[in-house]
């Protein structure tokens, strides 16, 4: 980049331990930019929660405003952080978190993860869904380069708003470092697993996650033993209805709605896992399925959206609306140990093209691309 080399960061939208895969994303990103470029200067513009963080940048601007009123945190972002930017010097605004300033007034790169809210409605409650509506494709008209994080993402959003393809640039995401686990035999007595194999789902209750169709396929798998479908995630308004559909076809003894889990007991899960099944209409990415291939568990995901492009040829793959194929992939790994060996190891080796390393390259990538387009369009 020409010039000063000092990055803005919009993190007015980030509560800690409260945001999900938006904090995932920069708490991955920002070290590996710093450790790629250290000459970058990279300012975080935060809200109250997020002003104590640990964010690995070389300076902080707190922005008296809560990161969990949405309205106020977006009203800051379109009022206040552009003359902020201007004021410390920014030569580039990235916001990663979806939402960006119309007007930023100094060169803009924004990310934006899916347009989910588009396809799959009902995944949002009626107030984000309107105010996406507005804020979204606000922040896309206003920014120099939007950076998503597939390519399937990428043409939905050329398709949606208002940004043509070509200012669109994939950065895929890496996966979550393999940490210490729980053992398997600690972890089947207190989360009740039993002895039985495991089908893991890492994901959370949504409507567009899927995951009534994949209680109706357990309950077709036959065999013995019988598998016990774990599901590990957020809680969501959706729960109560996932445990009825669960009671009314029989298999409510066969399903475990843990909530919440530990690292390390999600890393247990991993290990203890005999599947992975990823039954999802819409993503983005897709994170939980790259996550299962670098642990060497073997998948089954649905052929939505970016799926295939993250799995490629390392899953078995079934129609996320046709409940017997569904049924069928889960009893081909259940009962093959061979499919489970190749897929675990094209998994793991499809697995370590995907780094955070990487995602910042085609990151500072976009940054370049940004800061030509502004220098092209003033001359």
């Amino acid at each position: 980049m020409n010039g000063p080399r000092r990055i803005g960061l919009n993190l007015l939208f980030l509560v800690p331990g409260e945001t999900g895969g938006s904090e995932i994303y920069v708490r991955h990103l920002i070290p590996r930019l710093a450790e790629l470029r250290p000459d970058l200067e990279l300012v975080a513009f935060v809200n109250r929660e997020g002003a104590g963080a640990e964010l690995g940048v070389s300076e902080v601007v707190e922005v008296d405003v809560s990161g969990r009123s949405r309205a106020r945190r977006v009203l800051a972002e379109q009022r206040r952080l552009p003359a902020l930017a201007r004021r410390h010097g920014i030569d580039l605004l990235h916001s990663p978190g979806t939402s960006a300033p119309r007007r930023p007034g100094v060169v803009s790169v924004v990310t934006i993860l899916d347009v989910i809210y588009l396809r799959h409605p009902e995944a949002h409650t009626l107030p984000m869904r309107l105010g996406m509506r507005v804020i979204v494709p606000l922040a896309a008209r206003g920014a120099d380069r939007v950076i998503t994080i597939s390519q399937a993402a990428a043409g939905e959003i050329a398709d949606a708003l208002p940004v043509p393809r070509e200012r669109i640039d994939v950065t895929h995401l890496g996966g979550r470092p393999i940490g210490p686990a729980t053992p398997e035999p600690e972890l089947r007595r207190r989360l009740e697993l039993g002895d039985a194999p495991l089908v893991l789902s890492v994901s959370a209750r949504r409507p567009h996650k899927n995951l009534p169709r994949l209680i109706e396929a357990l309950a077709s798998v036959s065999g013995e033993p019988r598998p016990l479908l774990v599901l590990p995630g957020y809680e969501t308004p959706f729960e109560d209805e996932l445990r009825r559909g669960a009671g009314e076809l029989g298999v409510a003894d066969r399903v475990r709605f843990l909530g919440w889990v530990s690292d390390e007991d999600l890393e247990g899960l991993y290990v203890a896992a005999t599947c992975f099944a990823f039954p999802s209409l819409a993503e983005g990415f897709g994170l939980p399925v790259l996550e299962a291939m670098q642990r060497g568990v073997p998948v089954a995901c649905s052929t939505a959206g970016p799926l295939p492009e993250i799995a490629g040829d390392a899953a078995r793959y079934f129609d996320p609306l046709d409940v017997a194929d569904m049924a069928r992939a889960l009893s081909e790994l259940l009962r093959s140990d061979r499919l489970r060996q190749e897929l675990a190891s094209a998994g793991r080796g499809r697995a370590r093209s995907f780094t955070w390393e990487r995602t910042a390259r085609e990151t500072l990538a976009s940054y370049e691309r940004a800061m030509a387009g502004s220098a092209r369009s003033s001359e």
